[in-house]
């Protein structure tokens, strides 16, 4: 592994902790505001709407430029969304409804900038290692961008409840930055963005040349739409995707449905429900380091994981116990950390291989973040019906293993009839599909 994969591991690890801590201190800053409950799944649903409606650009931008540089500047934006929080208290500290509204849209602005910084942060993986070691790679990566996940919903909830949050608000100085603990606890995770900022500057250019890119907006976005087509036509492409969508949607979705559950099954609070999540962080650990076994030529072996891991999640229902609620969660993370990770890094490999490396992860996010649109919006449809958060993780389980099911059946019958594109997995190549474009 090269010096440089191991900062954009350290710099891909910390941004996300940010992204994610930030969430649960929002959902805090808003609770402080008064705001209304519907705040919280919109502000995921922003977020990932911000994927889509860029998608068409973010991987051009990423191939223009050294991805480090392109990482450095959308963190910045991540910096600018994250200030705008708590910074317009002080301009209008009286008006909290406002200021609650304010707050959704400064995480719709935070996921601006992870939308343009995701193609930079995984295109730059194959750029940096050979086809051989990308699952190798991908496990780490990946590992990290669930386990950041995972512990920064445990960061946010410990920085916003006490003692921690009384010790930050004590701090010098900090009364001029923050006067609640969700203001103390964004500051802080503005320090985090700041520290992610000077991994990125650290990142070595890799001198990796792609064609010169397209700079007209109408053309972009036909030429993106011609990528999409490409990805979902290929016959591995559509088997890696389809998965990987699957996968971003349901665990997006599943993040909401954990908060939930501690709520209203366990009766925890907001902080100790996102405590949760670190539970599962055991068995993706795990989970990630099996996966790094695992071929990238025997990447589609691991497909019924993903009906065991939609069963796996309506165990949840039942659980009441430590021991039986742990060790659910421990189960759900090593099943989606085994899962994930070679199918990732097989779409990154195909992608690469007919597309570029910033462009196949701008048509990868877009799909899983319209996933995760509609799998929040669902999530959000079920509450707005008053349905029991037990309710909805059955249904939630039932659809993400009938789903798996399909595309297990899908990718047998894809690989009797095109045995030669299958064989194809693990050569190298580039751009083949881009020619005329």
């Amino acid at each position: 592994m090269k010096k440089g994969f191991f900062l954009v591991m350290l710099a891909q690890a910390l941004s996300s902790l940010a992204d994610n801590a930030l969430f649960i201190a929002a959902i805090a800053l808003i609770a402080e505001l008064s705001g209304p409950d519907w705040m919280t799944p919109a502000m995921k649903w922003f977020f990932a709407f911000a994927y889509v409606i860029l998608a068409a650009f973010v991987g051009a931008i990423a191939d223009s430029f050294p991805k480090g540089r392109v990482m450095f500047v959308t963190n910045a934006i991540k910096i600018s969304g994250c200030l705008l929080m708590f910074g317009f208290a002080l301009l209008a500290p009286a008006d909290k409804s406002l200021h609650a509204y304010i707050v959704c849209f400064s995480y719709a602005l935070v996921g601006i900038g992870a939308a343009a910084y995701s193609p930079a942060k995984y295109g730059i993986v194959t750029e940096l290692l050979p086809p051989r070691d990308l699952v190798k790679g991908n496990s780490w990566i990946e590992g990290l961008t669930v386990l950041s996940i995972i512990f920064g919903v445990v960061l946010g909830g410990k920085l916003i409840e006490p003692p921690l949050s009384d010790f930050l608000l004590a701090l010098p100085g900090m009364s001029v930055l923050a006067k609640t603990p969700a203001e103390a606890a964004i500051v802080v995770i503005g320090g985090i963005y700041i520290l992610a900022a000077i991994c990125n500057l650290l990142i070595p250019n890799t001198h990796f040349v792609y064609p010169k890119q397209e700079t007209n907006p109408v053309r972009l976005l036909s030429v993106f739409a011609s990528y999409v087509r490409i990805l979902w036509h290929d016959k591995v492409g559509q088997i890696s995707l389809a998965v990987t969508t699957l996968f971003w949607g349901a665990g997006a979705t599943l993040q909401l449905i954990v908060l939930q559950w501690g709520r209203d099954h366990l009766h925890l609070t907001i902080a100790q429900s996102a405590n949760l999540m670190g539970v599962a962080a055991i068995g993706t650990i795990v989970g990630s380091v099996l996966a790094g076994k695992v071929p990238l030529t025997r990447a589609l072996h691991v497909l019924p994981i993903g009906v065991v891991m939609g069963f796996s999640v309506m165990l949840m229902t039942i659980v009441k116990q430590d021991w039986a609620v742990y060790a659910t969660l421990i189960l759900v993370g090593g099943l989606s950390g085994f899962f994930v990770v070679p199918l990732n890094a097989l779409l990154q490999h195909r992608g690469h291989v007919l597309l570029s490396a910033g462009h196949s992860i701008a048509v990868q996010n877009f799909n899983e973040q319209l996933n995760i649109l509609f799998m929040v919006a669902m999530y959000w449809f079920m509450l707005e019906m008053n349905l029991h958060i037990n309710t909805i993780i059955v249904i939630f389980g039932i659809i993400v293993a009938v789903l798996m099911a399909l595309v297990i059946i899908w990718c047998y019958r894809n690989q009797r009839r095109y045995p030669a594109t299958f064989a194809e997995i693990g050569e190298e190549g580039h751009g083949r599909a881009q020619a005329g474009h």
